[in-house]
């Protein structure tokens, strides 16, 4: 059963007053659920229950560039983050508001949705990040915040990377907040770096390193001392950090920026790669959950999927040197199956993975199908 609506406000309202993460059950066995046979995690199964969130026209919310009342939802919901905190499950989608506009003109904000399951989620009336009247403006208007990834910090509070995209430029942004509901925007991560080299160039989709913790949280981990971010799409950076707010991608010998998931040739990855969840920390190594774009070329692309299909993949990189590419995965462990999956807004099909938790001795994986709706997949 799923948290009703007035539950789920006052859980917010309470988490904002005390500052810190209610104990819950806690997952005590977490940690054991990391891969032990073989570095993969697989096994996931598509529920019955597919697609879990839908566009809805029913919201509505007062957009302070204009003053006027949008309907946030009405388009598309699809590409979520998700964190566990105490009994639930928190989603954080992307919603788009116009139908009649094309992929990418449209105006994209974060909804915020809860769970007591895993399954079935209500939602928050109005979005928790979008485009303003504040510091993000310029990069943020009019194309909005897109595509979360989110996860725990060892404070207490949460980190969301999130694509800000003004129809011009797309650039991988911060946010903090210590309740889900009310986040701080620190600006796009690259400013700093090389005298603000990357910051006006192509960035996207941050996969923060994170340890999974006793609690089921995914929390950001140092290793070597710094945090590290694979990020990007078609070509796949990596980054590292001190504060997880400015970031500073590695280079190669050549001042360029160093790829780590290249695309292949034949494979499901032959158009691009693109991290999808926070990264996990293991025995192993660094376990990367990625998304792969079959290409379009016929010569070129993979025949497992359709041209321009997005499936989900995985590679292993060293713990001791995130650089280092140990593994990589030759087929995906998710595609597009579902008729939903295969139509919308991106008719070649996506199963965008983008949120993973471990709640309920369960990993849950969310993802966006075909820009349009959001779906989930369970491994036991």
């Amino acid at each position: 059963m799923s948290i009703y609506l007035p539950t789920f406000l006052a859980l917010l309202g309470l988490l904002a007053g005390t500052g810190c993460r209610p104990t819950g059950t806690p997952a005590t066995t977490a940690t054991a659920a990391l891969p032990t046979e073989g570095p993969w995690l697989t096994g996931f199964e598509k529920p019955a229950t597919n697609p879990i969130l839908t566009a809805d026209s029913s919201y509505r919310f007062r957009d302070p560039r204009s003053g006027g009342v949008v309907r946030w939802q009405r388009a598309d919901v699809f590409n979520p983050g998700a964190v566990v905190r105490g009994d639930s499950v928190y989603l954080f989608f992307r919603a788009e508001d116009d139908p009649s506009a094309i992929l990418g003109g449209r105006t994209s904000r974060i909804g915020l949705a809860a769970s007591a399951d895993g399954i079935h989620f209500t939602r928050r009336p109005e979005p928790v990040l979008y485009p303003g009247t504040d510091n993000n403006r310029a990069f943020e208007d009019p194309g909005g915040c897109e595509d979360p990834r989110v996860v725990a910090l060892a404070d207490g509070r949460f980190l969301m990377l999130y694509t800000a995209w003004n129809q011009e430029v797309a650039r991988l942004c911060s946010a903090t907040s210590t309740d889900l509901e009310t986040w701080t925007k620190h600006g796009p991560v690259f400013q700093e770096a090389y005298g603000g080299k990357f910051h006006d160039t192509w960035s996207k989709s941050g996969s923060v390193v994170c340890r999974l913790t006793d609690a089921g949280e995914l929390e950001a981990t140092r290793i070597n001392g710094k945090y590290w971010m694979y990020w990007g799409d078609a070509v796949v950076g990596l980054a590292h950090s001190d504060d997880l707010l400015d970031w500073t991608p590695v280079l190669n010998a050549d001042s360029t920026l160093l790829d780590p998931l290249p695309r292949r040739r034949g494979y499901f990855d032959s158009g691009l790669s693109e991290p999808g969840p926070p990264a996990l920390l293991t025995d192993a190594g660094i376990l990367v959950l990625y998304n792969g774009k079959n290409s379009e070329v016929e010569s070129e692309r993979y025949r497992g999927a359709g041209p321009g299909a997005y499936c989900g993949g995985q590679a292993l990189f060293s713990a001791a040197d995130p650089t280092v590419l140990l593994q990589r995965m030759e087929e995906p462990f998710i595609c597009p199956s579902l008729p939903h999956e295969v139509s919308g807004q991106y008719a070649s099909g996506t199963t965008f993975i983008e949120g993973l938790v471990y709640f309920r001795d369960k990993w849950f994986l969310y993802y966006g199908t075909a820009d349009s709706m959001v779906g989930v997949a369970v491994r036991d």
